[in-house]
C-alpha cells in the first residue's frame, strides 16, 4: 500500500473516531438526563433517544475498529467527552445530546461527501457509516418531541 493511501485511511479512521466520540458524548448526556427525570419521563427518554444513540455509538465503534483491522491501521482508544455541567437540567442535557449527535452526523456526512470511503474501496466502512447516519437522523426530531412534552 502506498504511503499516501495509508495516510488517507488513517485520516478517515480519525474522522470516524471523532464522530464516535461525539456520539459517545451524546450517549453520556442522555444518561445524565435520565438520572434526573421522573420514572415516566425517563422511560420515554430511553425509548425515544437512548436506544438510537446507543445503537449509533455501537455501530460507530464497530465501524472504526473493523476498518482499522481490515487495513492494519492503529485505532486509538475512543474517549467520549463526558458531560461537564454537573447541575444541568434534563432539558439542557437533552439539547446538548442532540447537538453532539448532530455534530457527529455532520462529520460523517462530510466524510461521505468527500468520496474518501469510496476511494479506499471498503464496502463495510460505507455500510457502517450509512447505518450510523441513519440512526442519528432521528435524534434531533425525537429530542425536540421529547422536550415539547417534558414536564407535562
Amino acid at each position: 500500500m502506498s504511503y499516501i493511501a495509508r495516510e488517507a485511511r488513517q485520516e478517515l479512521l480519525e474522522t470516524v473516531a471523532r464522530a464516535a466520540e461525539d456520539i459517545g458524548a451524546a450517549l453520556a448526556l442522555v444518561e445524565a438526563a435520565y438520572e434526573l427525570l421522573d420514572e415516566g419521563s425517563a422511560d420515554r427518554l430511553e425509548e425515544q433517544l437512548f436506544r438510537p444513540v446507543q445503537g449509533a455509538y455501537g455501530r460507530a465503534r464497530r465501524t472504526h475498529t473493523g476498518f482499522a483491522e481490515r487495513h492494519d491501521l492503529e485505532a486509538r482508544p475512543l474517549a467520549p467527552k463526558q458531560p461537564t455541567h454537573a447541575a444541568a437540567q434534563p432539558r439542557e442535557l437533552v439539547e446538548d445530546a442532540a447537538d453532539a449527535a448532530a455534530e457527529a452526523e455532520d462529520q460523517l456526512s462530510e466524510l461521505q461527501d468527500s468520496m474518501m470511503p469510496v476511494e479506499v474501496g471498503d464496502p463495510e466502512l460505507r455500510a457502517g457509516l450509512a447505518e450510523v447516519r441513519e440512526a442519528l437522523a432521528v435524534v434531533q426530531e425525537r429530542a425536540d418531541a421529547f422536550l415539547r412534552t417534558l414536564g407535562r
